[in-house]
């Protein structure tokens, strides 16, 4: 998985639960890295995690305080009900929280604790210290790739937490047309981003022609709202049913595919396209915030990087 959720008990922001506090700092310093490219955080108890972080006046460290703004800022705090009869009072109830979230809908991270509170789940694999997570093996198996199969349900399994979170989705791909074969099952990705308040923001990028080569067609020079009705024929319902809006941008020339959101920027070197063939396979590669946020730039209409040639709503 390219995006991984976890849970952070309290303990992990207080400066009193670290030898000293520049042991906190470091440890804060070194999560944070971590969550701002490839995390989600689950606010446990419907947002009950989040406020003990204001009505609580233990020492919490100033990186701490950092971290939780940047991730409501991001909109990585993801809600997650109630599971303890009560709220938690103590460090150990808040992890005994984490651990049920996870039995009804199992983490693609973990639990991140200090010692005092991991000494007391010495058996429980998905909990472990924040000075000690490459000994877990879900801290240890993150990769900046992915191999998965060229399915729609593939797609869905490791974009769903994406689709289900971003703020903003750039789906990035030069031959993006919902009426090709390979592209029919598109609508049911984005439709993955619906139904949720506020609707994130979605744009669809592709360029102007078809083909390549001596091949290549320019359809839009007799007829400019030739891919207005290709995507709107294809999507038009399928979005409107999903309380979604996109704004699709048809650009002169560009060749590499990406998806690019406020939580993470993937490279697909095959583009959003599906196929029949059980042996194909492509391999996603998760980008660096530099570079994540030069793309999104590369796209904006006001760069001079490419040359828009149409801009329509769906």
């Amino acid at each position: 998985m390219l995006l991984r959720d976890y849970a952070i008990t309290p303990d992990v922001f207080d400066e009193t639960s670290y030898p000293h506090p520049a042991a906190c700092d470091a440890e804060l310093r070194s999560l944070k890295e971590v969550l701002m490219s490839e995390g989600l955080v689950r606010d446990l108890r419907s947002g009950e995690w989040r406020q003990v972080f204001t009505n609580n006046g233990r020492p919490w460290h100033r990186r701490g305080k950092e971290l939780l703004k940047k991730l409501v800022q991001q909109n990585r705090l993801i809600a997650f009900p109630p599971m303890l009869s009560a709220m938690p009072s103590d460090d150990r109830g808040w992890c005994e929280e984490a651990v049920s979230s996870h039995y009804r809908t199992p983490f693609r991270g973990g639990v991140i604790v200090t010692q005092s509170v991991r000494a007391a789940f010495p058996t429980q694999p998905v909990v472990e210290c924040i000075d000690r997570l490459t000994n877990a093996s879900w801290w240890a198996s993150r990769s900046p790739s992915v191999t998965i199969a060229r399915r729609l349900d593939e797609y869905q399994r490791h974009l769903n937490p994406v689709l289900h979170c971003a703020n903003s989705l750039m789906f990035i791909d030069p031959h993006l047309d919902p009426e090709r074969p390979g592209y029919r099952e598109f609508a049911q990705l984005v439709a993955v981003a619906g139904n949720r308040a506020p609707a994130p923001a979605i744009e669809i990028h592709r360029v102007c022609y078809e083909g390549s080569g001596q091949s290549r067609t320019l359809p839009m020079r007799d007829n400019p709202e030739y891919f207005d009705r290709r995507f709107r024929d294809n999507l038009e319902a399928t979005i409107r049913a999903s309380g979604l809006h996109v704004d699709v941008f048809i650009w002169d020339d560009f060749h590499d595919r990406y998806l690019i959101t406020n939580l993470i920027g993937i490279s697909l070197p095959n583009g959003f396209d599906t196929t029949t063939d059980p042996h194909s396979v492509t391999r996603w590669t998760r980008l660096g915030r530099n570079d994540r946020d030069d793309i999104q730039r590369e796209f904006d209409p006001a760069s001079s990087r490419h040359a828009l040639r149409r801009r329509f709503r769906i």
